[in-house]
């Protein structure tokens, strides 16, 4: 685990893991390795629960008080108000109001998102595939998070490692679906096929609600240190976390 971490405001602490080994952690064998978070992929559940503990002690949280999802590539947002051990059925983003649970978001190609408003104590966390785009799970994300009184011109964003529109090559029906939702998706693959370029509709639906958005990460058909699904095929995630601290005394 190379770990990317940082602040979206006072209060919120985000990390991203890769896919490399840690000193100390139990490693998960092939085709896992090393550092996967997924429990619906068929790794060992107890090398599983030690990679998400080392995750959500990035952001000052243990193990327990992690909350992850099930993603159905959907637009559903799941409000979390309490730590559960079991994840969040038929959700593709995660949101809370409540200090001290860490939003798990894991992905192997598609889009991880995480996000925060300091100032109204709101984080969520996003899993945003080509239908989660087409149907808008960004937009649904963040009008969530006004619902429990973030501004989304408050909000700030960090958009994880995706596949790229370089590598991403779709069917021409699949591309005219989303690009007629999300004109920024469009790309052409290096093939010279139709692409799509998931991460920056990502980015400009965020941009364009007014959210402050950075990048983590690269392409991870690409890079041998990020899991890929269209790579690889049986495999692990890599994941995203982000955490609201408690408000100091």
């Amino acid at each position: 685990m190379t770990l990317a971490q940082g602040h979206l405001g006072p209060r919120i602490r985000w990390a991203f893991s890769d896919r490399l080994a840690v000193d100390g952690v139990p490693s998960s064998a092939p085709p896992y390795d090393a550092f996967n978070v997924a429990d619906h992929v068929g790794d060992d559940p107890d090398r599983v629960r030690a990679h998400r503990d080392a995750l959500a002690a990035a952001v000052g949280v243990e193990g327990h008080r992690l909350v992850s999802m099930a993603p159905v590539h959907g637009n559903d947002v799941g409000e979390v108000g309490a730590p559960q051990p079991e994840p969040v059925p038929e959700v593709d983003a995660l949101v809370t109001r409540v200090p001290g649970i860490a939003l798990l978001t894991v992905a192997a190609d598609c889009v991880p998102v995480l996000l925060g408003d300091s100032d109204a104590g709101v984080v969520a966390v996003v899993h945003a595939g080509w239908r989660g785009i087409a149907s808008d799970v960004v937009g649904s994300t963040l009008t969530s998070m006004v619902d429990l009184g973030a501004d989304p011109a408050r909000i700030r964003a960090v958009v994880g490692p995706a596949v790229c529109g370089l590598c991403y090559d779709v069917p021409r029906e699949r591309y005219d679906q989303v690009v007629a939702i999300a004109p920024s998706a469009a790309s052409v693959a290096r093939d010279g096929a139709y692409g799509l370029d998931l991460r920056a509709a990502a980015v400009d639906r965020l941009r364009g609600a007014g959210a402050h958005v950075t990048l983590h990460g690269g392409c991870t058909q690409e890079s041998d240190a990020l899991y890929s699904f269209r790579r690889d095929r049986l495999t692990g995630r890599h994941g995203g976390v982000v955490s609201l601290e408690p408000e100091q005394s």
